[in-house]
């Protein structure tokens, strides 16, 4: 299987330095790729001088996460690819598992490794954890990580067992699906996009895994800090693109409602400790949802096929009133259940 590890750049020098000589050493018979997003700092430069064997895709300016990658992969040949963000520390044996499950399963289209914290090495790490599930509001969250709540690693989450969407920190992806579905929607430019990718992929048929005995440690934050205000923007915002394409038609209406006034507490609560800046990206995320819900309503016809819906019940519900803060004590309502788990090879 050929394989090609693509890291997307910008600005990140620091990053590649520390993270980008691991990558080379433990990913033998990968071919290794940088993309560079307009970087205004010395990134390019650096990886020619010090990395010279690794393949540097330029872009004409910073087309975020989601176009970003879009562009890159066309230019590359291999059956999978694995995206991985500059932040990632990984493993000796880290690849093998992944591609080994790939090879032997031919139904699994997209996996993520156990991510873990390259800050707390013993605790699941915020962006992915041991993969990602979403609730019946469109909130996120995975195992090993409920909003805030991180589980420590007992090897609790070791086997490999189906997710609902792989986190885009290291995000495998066989090419033929990534190009069936046309990629990332870079209406998203970053964000939630790997989430929306996963569920149009559901809806076609396409099991994500996570591979539980590959680990990788992310750093996490190493382009927007996790309490950015315009990664909330972002967060909120293609979360209910995500929902406006994906959900069923008949669900469309109260779900989305409910979510709205989900984020009107949030916006309370941002006033009430004195964060305005946050309670105005709320405010931007749901003036850009209603602006672009024509455009975005469209794109139904082309990705929600099949009514694929695959949820828990309110994971606010859940975790603030009942306190379950953990994903094995989580009550679980799942409809057109992806597929079981199973033990890894």
């Amino acid at each position: 299987m050929k394989v090609a590890v693509v890291i997307l750049n910008w600005n990140g020098k620091a990053l590649l330095d520390k993270y980008l000589p691991r990558v080379l050493k433990h990913s033998v018979g990968a071919e290794i790729v940088v993309v560079d997003n307009q970087s205004s700092d010395d990134s390019v430069s650096f990886i020619e001088t010090q990395f010279p064997t690794i393949t540097i895709i330029k872009h004409s300016q910073n087309f975020g996460y989601a176009e970003g990658y879009n562009q890159a992969l066309k230019q590359l040949d291999a059956d999978l690819f694995c995206l991985l963000n500059s932040d990632v520390r990984v493993t000796k044996d880290w690849l093998e598992p992944v591609i080994t499950h790939f090879t032997n399963h031919p139904e699994t289209s997209i996996a993520q490794p156990k991510i873990l914290s390259d800050n707390q090495p013993n605790t699941f790490e915020y962006a992915g954890a041991a993969g990602g599930f979403i609730d019946q509001f469109g909130f996120p969250f995975c195992k090993g990580r409920i909003f805030q709540s991180l589980e420590k690693d007992t090897q609790q989450y070791n086997e490999t067992a189906s997710i609902f969407w792989a986190s885009g920190a290291c995000f495998f992806v066989r090419s033929k699906v990534f190009k069936e579905l046309n990629g990332f929607d870079t209406d998203y430019f970053a964000h939630f996009e790997e989430i929306d990718f996963c569920w149009r992929a559901a809806h076609n048929q396409h099991q994500a895994v996570c591979v539980g005995t590959s680990s990788v440690y992310h750093l996490g934050g190493g382009t927007l800090p996790y309490k950015s205000s315009q990664k909330l923007y972002y967060n909120i915002r293609n979360s209910l693109f995500t929902l406006l394409k994906n959900l069923p038609l008949q669900l469309l209406f109260p779900v989305i409602v409910t979510r709205m006034i989900f984020d009107g507490f949030l916006g309370v609560f941002f006033l009430i400790t004195l964060r305005p800046y946050l309670l105005f990206s709320i405010f931007r995320a749901h003036f850009s949802f209603y602006t672009s819900f024509g455009s975005i309503f469209k794109k139904r016809k082309f990705y929600n096929k099949t009514n694929q819906y695959f949820v828990v019940r309110s994971i606010i519900i859940q975790y603030f009133i009942f306190r379950r803060r953990f994903f094995n004590n989580l009550k679980i309502r799942v409809k057109k259940k992806l597929a079981t788990s199973s033990k890894s090879e």
